[in-house]
C-alpha cells in the first residue's frame, strides 16, 4: 500500500481526490497538509501548515507519491504576482521537499491550453509550473490538463460557473476537449496516476480525462 500526500485538498478536484484515495485499499494512509483542519479520518494525516513557511524537515513530507491540485483565481489571489504564488511557487516547493524525502511520483492538476510560451498569463502559469516540475527529478510525472470543470464549488466563481453551464447546454456539438470534465473522473485519473508511478512524463489532455 501507498502513503500518498495530496496538496489542495480542500478545492473541488481536491476533495475528489480525497475522497477516492481514503476509499482506496491501495492508499495505506493520506497526507493533507491544509491551512484549515479537514474532517478526521482513520486514514487521514492532517497537519495544518501556512504554505509561506513550510516545515522542511517534518517526518510527514516521507511519502511515495504526491497528487497537488492546489490553485487559485487572480480575482481571489488579488494579483497576478499573488496567483502565480499559489498556481506554481507552492506546487514547486511542496513537489522539491517531498522529492528530497523520497517522493518518487506526482501528478499535478494543470489546465487546458498550459504553455509556458503563451502570452495569455493563466496558460503561461501553468505552463511554467510544468516545465519547473519536470526539473525536480520525479521518476515519474504526470500532468492533467482539463478544461472546464464540473463540479459544485464551496467557492463563488462566476465567470466560471457560466462558462460551464453554457458548455453544458452545447456539449453534444463541441469537441471532447472542450467539454466540461466532472472532478471525480479529473481526481480518478490523478490518484491513478500517482499510483501507479509509471516512469516518465505524462501528458493527459482534457479529452482522455471524460
Amino acid at each position: 500500500m501507498s502513503r500518498l500526500m495530496l496538496v489542495g485538498a480542500t478545492g473541488l478536484v481536491g476533495q475528489a481526490v480525497l475522497q477516492q484515495a481514503l476509499a482506496d485499499p491501495a492508499v495505506a494512509q493520506v497526507v493533507a497538509p491544509t491551512r484549515k483542519a479537514l474532517a478526521p479520518h482513520p486514514k487521514l494525516l492532517n497537519p495544518l501548515v501556512d504554505f509561506e513557511r513550510l516545515p522542511e524537515d517534518a517526518d510527514w513530507w516521507a511519502v511515495d507519491a504526491v497528487v497537488c491540485t492546489l490553485g487559485t483565481t487572480i480575482a481571489k489571489a488579488g494579483s497576478q504576482a499573488a496567483f502565480y504564488k499559489v498556481d506554481h511557487d507552492h506546487p514547486l516547493e511542496v513537489a522539491y521537499l517531498a522529492r528530497r524525502h523520497g517522493a518518487r511520483a506526482f501528478a499535478f492538476n494543470s489546465a487546458l491550453g498550459a504553455d509556458a510560451a503563451s502570452r495569455v498569463f493563466y496558460a503561461r502559469t501553468k505552463g511554467e509550473t510544468e516545465r519547473d516540475l519536470q526539473a525536480v527529478g520525479y521518476p515519474s510525472l504526470t500532468l492533467v490538463r482539463p478544461g472546464l470543470i464540473g463540479g459544485v464549488r464551496l467557492e463563488s466563481r462566476p465567470a466560471e460557473q457560466l462558462a460551464v453551464r453554457v458548455s453544458q447546454w452545447v456539449q453534444p456539438l463541441l469537441p471532447r476537449r472542450y467539454r466540461v470534465v466532472p472532478a471525480q473522473r479529473i481526481a480518478h485519473h490523478l490518484l491513478q496516476a500517482a499510483l501507479a508511478a509509471t516512469p516518465g512524463v505524462h501528458v493527459l489532455p482534457s479529452e482522455v480525462l471524460l
